[in-house]
């Protein structure tokens, strides 16, 4: 093999160095063009994630007024099963009774009314002190069942001195009726 002369050796480097920087600048602009379209694609996945917390954003005060009276009413309605809802509504109007101190009487259960969007109505009657009526009223909110006090009845219970007599009718709600009602604007 034959030694190179130094003007071949100088074409064959200017060559190569000519190939190189069309090597970088053609192969380099493809390689910008692939990331110049994946940060494209990244802008506007930020974007659209910008837009979707936007649009959630006005819910979020709802969201947590709801989570709010879950907590304190103790509703949790994705436990609410619509064919045991009156007798759990009723055995917690009874537990809550005897938590707060009040002698339970006769509880009548009886079918709602379809048009007033209730499930069923309760009557309860019972004894106690009025401290402890007091305290089963307030007791009501928190027995997990969606409930409305329609008509309440206090009176003096003439078997035992100091006590009153209460009676109440408690209408049990049917969730799934409110639910496609338009909400009134204020």
């Amino acid at each position: 093999m034959r030694t190179l002369t130094g003007q071949e050796k100088r074409t064959i480097r200017f060559g190569s160095i000519l190939l190189a920087l069309y090597l970088v600048l053609f192969c380099g602009a493809a390689v910008a063009k692939r990331f110049q379209a994946r940060r494209e694609a990244y802008r506007q996945l930020t974007r659209q994630a910008q837009d979707v917390r936007d649009e959630i954003r006005p819910y979020q005060d709802k969201v947590d007024i709801v989570k709010k009276l879950m907590e304190d009413f103790r509703l949790d309605p994705m436990t609410l099963s619509r064919t045991s809802l009156v007798a759990q509504a009723s055995a917690a109007i009874q537990k809550a009774a005897t938590d707060a101190g009040v002698a339970p009487g006769p509880i009548r259960e009886s079918p709602g009314r379809g048009m007033a969007k209730e499930m069923a109505s309760i009557q309860f009657e019972g004894s106690g002190p009025v401290p402890a009526v007091m305290a089963l009223l307030h007791r009501l909110q928190e027995t997990g069942s969606p409930l409305i006090i329609d008509s309440l009845q206090i009176g003096s219970d003439p078997k035992k001195p100091g006590a009153v007599k209460l009676n109440l009718t408690i209408v049990v709600l049917d969730f799934d009726q409110w639910k496609t009602e338009e909400v009134p604007s204020a």
